[in-house]
C-alpha cells in the first residue's frame, strides 16, 4: 500500500446518466495550469485544502464545502499546504445543470451546506459500487436541486399525479435488468427530482433501497428452491454474488448460503 503521501489517482466512467466521469486523487506536488473543462465540477474535499482561481478571483476549496465550477470558464489548483490534499470529483454535463447558472456559480462556487455535502459523499460511494447506478442517479438529482437553489435556479416542481405507484410498477417489472431513473422520468413526464421525493413520500424509503428490497425477497425464494447462489444473484439483478451476500446480510439477518441451508 502506497504511504499517505504518495501521489494517486483513480478515474472512471460510471455509466449513470449525467456523469460524465468520476475522478478521485490525492496531490501533494501536483499543481493544475489554467484550464477549463465542457462540463460542471463537482468537487469536495476529503483532507486539506485547495486554492484556485476561477475567472481571475482566488478561492479556496475546503472539507466543509462543496465546490462547484462552471463549464468553459477557465480555473486552476494547487495544493494550499504542504501536506497535501484528497479530492473526489465528479464531471456532470449540461443536463444535469443549465449553463444559465454559469455566472451564479463564477460569484459562489464554494457551497457551505452540510446537507449537500452529505449527498456528495453518498454519490460518491454509491459510485464506487457496481449495483449503485440507481441510487448514484437519485442522489443527483436531489443534489443537482439543492444546487440550483443555491444559485438561484428554479427547482424541479413539474407534478404527475401517481407518479409513485408507476414508478413502483416500472421498478417492479424491471427487477433483473433494473431501470435507468431519466429514464423513468420521461416516461413519467416529471422530474428524476420530483420522482425520488414522490417515491420516498408515498413508501418511506427511496427507490434505489426498494428495489434493492424487492431484489433480496425474489433472491430468498430462489435459494429455498436450492438454485446455486451465484445464478440467484444474477437473475434477481445483483452484479455478482458478493453484492447479493452484502445486501440479503444486511436485510435477512442471515448470509445467503446459510438460507439456503434452511431449504434444504
Amino acid at each position: 500500500m502506497p504511504p499517505e503521501s504518495a501521489e494517486r489517482v483513480r478515474a472512471w466512467v460510471p455509466g449513470v446518466p449525467g456523469i460524465v466521469e468520476v475522478f478521485h486523487a490525492r496531490f501533494t506536488e501536483h499543481a493544475y495550469p489554467v484550464h477549463a473543462h465542457d462540463t460542471w465540477t463537482l468537487l469536495v474535499i476529503d483532507d486539506g485544502a485547495v486554492r484556485y482561481d476561477l475567472h481571475r478571483h482566488e478561492h479556496g476549496a475546503v472539507p466543509a464545502a462543496v465546490t462547484l465550477l462552471p463549464p468553459h470558464v477557465a480555473h486552476n489548483g494547487r495544493a494550499a499546504t504542504r501536506d497535501g490534499f484528497r479530492k473526489r470529483v465528479a464531471y456532470l454535463d449540461t443536463t444535469v445543470l443549465d449553463p444559465a447558472l454559469t455566472d451564479a456559480a463564477i460569484e459562489h462556487p464554494s457551497l457551505s451546506d452540510p446537507l449537500l455535502r452529505t449527498r456528495v459523499d453518498q454519490l460518491h460511494r454509491a459510485l464506487a459500487t457496481p449495483d449503485g447506478r440507481l441510487e448514484a442517479e437519485s442522489r443527483l438529482a436531489l443534489i443537482g436541486d439543492r444546487i440550483r437553489a443555491h444559485l438561484g435556479g428554479s427547482p424541479a416542481t413539474l407534478v404527475a399525479p401517481g407518479v409513485a405507484g408507476d414508478l413502483r410498477d416500472l421498478l417492479d417489472a424491471a427487477l433483473a435488468d433494473g431501470l435507468a431513473l431519466r429514464d423513468a422520468a420521461a416516461l413519467l413526464h416529471t422530474h428524476p427530482a420530483h420522482l425520488v421525493r414522490s417515491f420516498t413520500k408515498a413508501f418511506g424509503l427511496p427507490p434505489h433501497r426498494y428495489l434493492i428490497a424487492k431484489r433480496v425477497d425474489a433472491a430468498r425464494a430462489k435459494l429455498l428452491d436450492g438454485e446455486p447462489i451465484a445464478q440467484v444473484a444474477t437473475a434477481v439483478g445483483f452484479h455478482d454474488q458478493a453484492h447479493l451476500h452484502r445486501h440479503f446480510s444486511r436485510l435477512v439477518g442471515t448470509t445467503p448460503r446459510a438460507f439456503a441451508k434452511m431449504g434444504a
